[in-house]
């Protein structure tokens, strides 16, 4: 991936959380997040902002990370990211209890999964 980011932090799941949990508090749930607020959140968090870019993947609209991103003049692929960080989450622990997820206070709609798969999932209502 080109990107002038940190790397990607090891415990996805956990960062997810962490930061998501923060947003949540400070927010209520939404959708998606202004990039100002994630970073204030991942500030917040025990990973600090060092890896905001990788919180803005997950919880600004790709729309947001973009503009940010060339507001800053950094080169950062959302899609790319937002894979790396989703793909982490079903590989960071390998006894995950996925029934647990439903649970979590932490809304999931920003799992924009037509962005990360290239509108493949586009139309599947229709069927």
């Amino acid at each position: 991936m080109n990107s002038n980011c940190t790397p990607a932090p090891q415990n996805k799941k956990e960062f997810i959380t962490d930061v998501g949990k923060i947003l949540v508090a400070e927010h209520g749930k939404q959708k998606y997040y202004k990039p100002e607020e994630v970073k204030k959140a991942s500030k917040k968090s025990k990973y600090y902002d060092a890896m905001h870019c990788w919180a803005m993947c997950i919880f600004s609209s790709h729309s947001d990370f973009d503009s940010c991103h060339q507001a800053r003049r950094k080169v950062c692929d959302y899609v790319a990211m937002k894979t790396e960080m989703l793909d982490g989450l079903t590989t960071s622990a390998a006894n995950v209890d996925w029934l647990e997820i439903p649970n979590l206070d932490i809304d999931a709609s920003w799992l924009d999964l037509g962005d990360i798969f290239g509108g493949i999932l586009e139309g599947i209502g229709d069927f």
